[in-house]
């Protein structure tokens, strides 16, 4: 490599170019490797780039969320075709055009020849080295097929420890389990019930020539995701985008008017603005993160719900529990995520086997500390968006082993609720607990 390709200008990209939606997507992949998270990344990107236009937003976020969701995939390639490291920024964009040339197959032309542009604008003395590498990946290609195929974690998609616990928790089903959380996820609308009806939201959806199918518990799943700007009514608070298996939520707890409802660690909002238009209860909505309350508030103000918005830690109700006591609590407490992984890929990349143990003291911790705020003859609906047992059915196991007071009440007809991801709704877990009097 001559010492004139390092000093060669780097080439401005056309913001309408793959090549331009590589380099971007390549980024928030080197963003995730370096203990980012993707979100709060892609929204930084975002704000610094005000002026793209739907299609680029979208294509950047396919490009960095698939590349996330293949887990392991990229690495084991360019470890068999590379000799030594390349930069991180070369490297997490190579992850990206492998990703793509697999995706998207019979573009491997213009995907090669876009990604070296790409890597061409802020790295020119490794555009040949990148162009060899992705060339030999389409040269070997049935030879690396064959060794992702062999792999456990590339085959799956996900860290060993992680199909590890899978397979233990769903011994029946593990492999199916995987496979959808690695899928593009639903998108489920939720009717506000307090501005429309559940016939006219359906009829508002068709004349909108939006397709969708009825769900159990009243979610309306679309055929396509598309953007909210297109759903009838949204702005002025008809509909809400929740994911149909947190849909439930609202239902199991066992809601009535004029009760003293809390929900805990609430931000986004959604559950809170569910329980709102379903009844008529005195809610206090609890975060730890004053910003993300206001988040909650935002939802709210834009659905027509008003309800008590209080900073906390869950963790030490002393600090902001007024002494009142609580008939209803949902406690939807922080854990792996790893229901909800398709939607945020980059918990693959993030999340440590030793993580999953840190949850669970800290979800104890909660339920013991809400515990002492809910009314004799209450209910607390105790809710994860995981699929791993030590979050869940362990956890309830032993919580109710270490209280007298805490007996489990079943959920349509079972003890708990397992919801692993599908084609209709990401994995949550539910468990209904009551304080004897």
């Amino acid at each position: 490599m001559s010492t004139h390709d390092h000093r060669r200008t780097p080439v401005r990209l056309a913001p309408d170019s793959l090549a331009y939606s590589l380099r971007h997507a390549g980024k928030l992949v080197e963003a995730v490797c370096e203990g980012r998270n993707l979100n709060e990344a892609y929204t930084e990107m975002q704000g610094a780039n005000s002026g793209w236009s739907d299609s680029v937003r979208g294509a950047v976020r396919d490009l960095a969320w698939g590349t996330l969701r293949d887990y392991g995939r990229g690495d084991l390639v360019l470890g068999r075709l590379l000799h030594k490291p390349l930069p991180a920024a070369v490297h997490a964009l190579l992850l990206v055009a492998l990703h793509r040339l697999e995706s998207r197959p019979e573009q491997a032309y213009v995907v090669v020849d876009q990604a070296v542009a790409a890597i061409g604008s802020f790295a020119p003395g490794l555009k040949g080295v990148s162009n060899g590498v992705l060339r030999e990946s389409q040269r070997r290609k049935k030879e690396l097929d064959a060794a992702l195929a062999a792999d456990p974690v590339t085959h799956l998609r996900h860290p060993a420890w992680w199909i590890a616990r899978v397979r233990g928790a769903c011994p029946q089903s593990w492999e199916a389990v995987l496979a959808a959380g690695n899928q593009h996820p639903p998108m489920s609308l939720r009717h506000n019930r307090r501005r429309i009806d559940a016939d006219a939201a359906a009829q508002a959806l068709s004349a909108a020539g939006i397709a969708w199918t009825p769900l159990p518990n009243g979610a309306f799943k679309l055929d396509q995701p598309l953007p909210v700007v297109r759903i009838p009514g949204f702005s002025a608070g008809w509909f809400s985008v929740q994911d149909a298996g947190a849909q439930w939520a609202a239902g199991w707890l066992d809601l009535a008017a004029g009760q003293r409802v809390l929900d805990a660690c609430a931000a986004p909002g959604g559950k809170s603005a569910h329980i709102l238009e379903r009844a008529d209860v005195d809610l206090v909505a609890l975060e730890l993160d004053a910003g993300r309350l206001v988040r909650v508030n935002e939802n709210l103000e834009r659905l027509g719900l008003s309800a008590t918005l209080r900073t906390g830690d869950a963790r030490t109700h002393a600090d902001w529990w007024d002494g009142r006591s609580f008939d209803r609590i949902l406690a939807d407490v922080p854990c792996s995520a790893s229901g909800v992984a398709r939607r945020n890929p980059d918990i693959k990349w993030l999340r440590r086997h030793e993580d999953i143990a840190r949850f669970a003291r800290q979800q104890r911790e909660i339920v013991e500390s809400l515990w002492h705020t809910l009314a004799p003859g209450g209910k607390m609906l105790y809710v994860t968006c995981s699929i791993f047992e030590a979050e869940n059915g362990a956890q309830i196991a032993r919580l109710c082993e270490a209280h007298d007071d805490m007996e489990r009440l079943p959920l349509d007809g079972q003890m708990e609720q397992q919801l692993v991801p599908t084609a209709e709704h990401d994995g949550f877990y539910y468990a209904l607990l009551r304080k004897r009097p």
